[in-house]
């Protein structure tokens, strides 16, 4: 054994001998890669919401595990196997070193957003029931909700031309309640289908040149960017658009758009102008 191996090992045995924690990872390179999670984890490893977990001060062992069972996929969960996807093994090794250095806080504690992922860039188009076209709507019996979805013209050319969708593309999804009867059951037309009630929100996707800048790679859709809407049309307060990108992340070849089956399924001619009449 050379004298460097023999040093390096000797330090770490003293470190254990005196409870010093020993880490695996790189604490520095850990950092700089947090960063890219902070829109849900927290600039300090401190959650930016209740259904995130506050990764500061968590084991090491703990965080790599979990990381490793996200990027195999033997743990499930759409927004953390689109993210680990992302990660090297040394990644994995240098975030669980970083994370677990962290002081913790007490159970329950939330930090804010701060990194600009809040969905205000988008707002919603005025004209948007004369000028986008409806191409799908879908029951939702288990949430009680109708959707419709729906997209401009520069949205629906882009499916035309098999992508990826210019700049200015739109695609829009109105979520209605669904009507029930007094009793709280679901009402049904002759069809079969639920009856759109009053309007909850509205969800969207818009694409803008530039709009991606700055948005960590490992949850970026290009220049896509995400929103909500409440019913009034103004922005919903407290949106994270890193869960929205990361669950739309593994849709490369669809460019990070869900509904395109959908509106291939929808007749349309790009030779004799789209039609804007809402479906029902």
């Amino acid at each position: 054994m050379n004298s460097l191996a023999q040093a390096l090992l000797g330090a770490a045995v003293f470190s254990a001998s005196m409870g010093i924690a020993v880490h695996a990872g790189d604490l520095q390179a850990g950092g700089e890669i947090a960063g890219q999670c902070a829109a849900c984890h927290g600039n300090a490893g401190i959650s930016t919401a209740d259904n995130f977990p506050n990764l500061a001060g968590q084991k090491e062992g703990y965080i790599k595990a979990q990381l490793k069972a996200f990027k195999s996929g033997t743990r499930k969960n759409d927004l953390m196997n689109a993210i680990a996807a992302n990660l090297t093994d040394a990644d994995i090794e240098n975030l669980a070193t970083y994370f677990a250095s962290l002081p913790g806080d007490e159970a329950g504690a939330v930090a804010n957003n701060e990194t600009g992922l809040d969905g205000s860039l988008l707002k919603l188009p005025e004209d948007y029931e004369t000028t986008f076209t409806r191409y799908h709507r879908k029951d939702y019996d288990d949430r009680k909700q109708v959707r419709f979805f729906s997209g401009n013209d520069i949205a629906l050319a882009g499916v035309a031309d098999g992508g990826p969708f210019e700049p200015g593309a739109y695609f829009l999804v109105e979520v209605f309640d669904a009507k029930k009867d007094a009793d709280g059951n679901l009402l049904k037309d002759a069809e079969g289908r639920l009856i759109a009630g009053e309007r909850k929100l509205y969800t969207a996707m818009e694409k803008r040149t530039g709009w991606g800048d700055g948005v960590p790679d490992i949850y970026r859709n290009d220049n896509w960017r995400y929103s909500v809407f409440e019913a009034d049309g103004s922005n919903k307060v407290g949106v994270n658009e890193a869960p929205c990108m990361a669950c739309h992340k593994p849709l490369t070849e669809d460019d990070y758009a869900f509904t395109v089956d959908w509106v291939e399924g929808f007749q349309f001619s790009k030779t004799i102008g789209y039609s804007h009449k809402l479906l029902e």
